[in-house]
């Protein structure tokens, strides 16, 4: 067995911009595991928030010892983007070897398309009035939040796009005090739910305050072992497989979130469609489904996942799994 990790990068579309800053493109990692002539293949966004970088990824996917299982790698690294890539690369390389895909060995169902959130990010409350505009067709938008102008901008989200469900992302970007000023108008404006409203590390509140609508938690859930902190405090859980640490992990946290009574949202770093693949099969069913990175890229893979009027579609066998 031999394993590769390669930089790529990925031109933006327009600038994205959230409450923590800007990007013109997307960063990733690429890793390959190949055995007896056969490649698998997985990709992952070090994430800077949760003290990921290019390099400290890289050297800990290069320092994994060969050859590899899904299993061991459980136990070998922690959940975070470098076990997410090498996991989906390991789960590609066993339906390719034995001709099955990976819904097929995973025991899911098989997967159909599903509608996905488009992300408007962070601007004036005129650029986004006329970005709502120009996707007023989509059914589901993601605004970025996290300001104190934050009411001005959705106003203008929602009168430029007066059809299209809304779902709010503050990451990490309100107090307590302005989550509860801002809450009755996100009903009034129909928002469906907000995302993170709080730092992780001062969530506690929210087992305190009025929760008018459901509230999802992003920065504070990861894998499994974090459900036990979420509970009366959110509503929602946003499983992201650069957070589990890969496909095996998300699949096992969705189950055990729906179990305990969390709705499940599937979202996404900005990465290609080869990000998203494996995330598709856990977004089937699930309440909010957020896999819109390849929407917001310039450019993208080969073979790159299907978009349309029905959602993002499972991924074709040339791409992945």
């Amino acid at each position: 067995m031999d394993i590769t990790v390669t930089p790529d990068t990925f031109n933006l579309a327009q600038v994205f911009t959230i409450s923590r800053g800007s990007r013109t493109e997307a960063k990733v990692l690429t890793v390959r595991v190949s055995q007896n002539g056969v490649t698998g293949w997985g990709e992952c966004v070090p994430y800077a928030r949760y003290g990921e970088t290019l390099d400290s990824v890289t050297a800990e996917i290069q320092g994994l010892t060969l050859p590899l299982t899904r299993a061991g790698l459980q136990e070998m690294l922690p959940a975070g983007a470098a076990r997410n890539a090498v996991d989906c690369a390991i789960w590609d390389l066993e339906a390719k070897q034995t001709g099955n895909r990976v819904w097929q060995l995973a025991g899911i169902a098989r997967p159909g398309p599903e509608i996905t959130a488009y992300t408007l990010s962070l601007d004036t409350p005129e650029n986004m009035q006329m970005a709502a505009a120009k996707n007023a067709f989509r059914p589901l938008l993601k605004i970025k939040l996290g300001t104190s102008d934050d009411m001005v901008r959705l106003e203008a989200v929602r009168a430029g796009a007066p059809k299209s469900r809304i779902i709010v992302d503050a990451n990490e970007g309100w107090t307590a005090e302005i989550y509860s000023e801002l809450a009755p108008h996100l009903v009034r404006l129909g928002v469906q739910m907000v995302e993170q409203p709080l730092p992780a590390e001062a969530d506690d509140m929210l087992a305190e305050i009025e929760r008018p609508l459901p509230v999802c938690a992003d920065e504070s859930a990861h894998d499994r072992s974090t459900l036990m902190k979420l509970k009366g405090k959110y509503d929602i859980v946003n499983i992201k497989l650069d957070k589990t640490g890969g496909l095996t992990e998300a699949l096992a946290m969705r189950d055990q979130a729906v179990a305990e009574g969390y709705g499940v949202m599937v979202g996404c770093m900005v990465g290609s469609s080869l990000a998203m693949a494996p995330a598709v099969l856990v977004a089937q069913g699930a309440m909010f489904t957020d896999l819109d990175g390849p929407l917001l890229l310039a450019e993208d893979r080969q073979n790159a996942l299907k978009f349309d009027d029905h959602g993002v579609h499972p991924p074709d066998a040339a791409l992945w799994g």
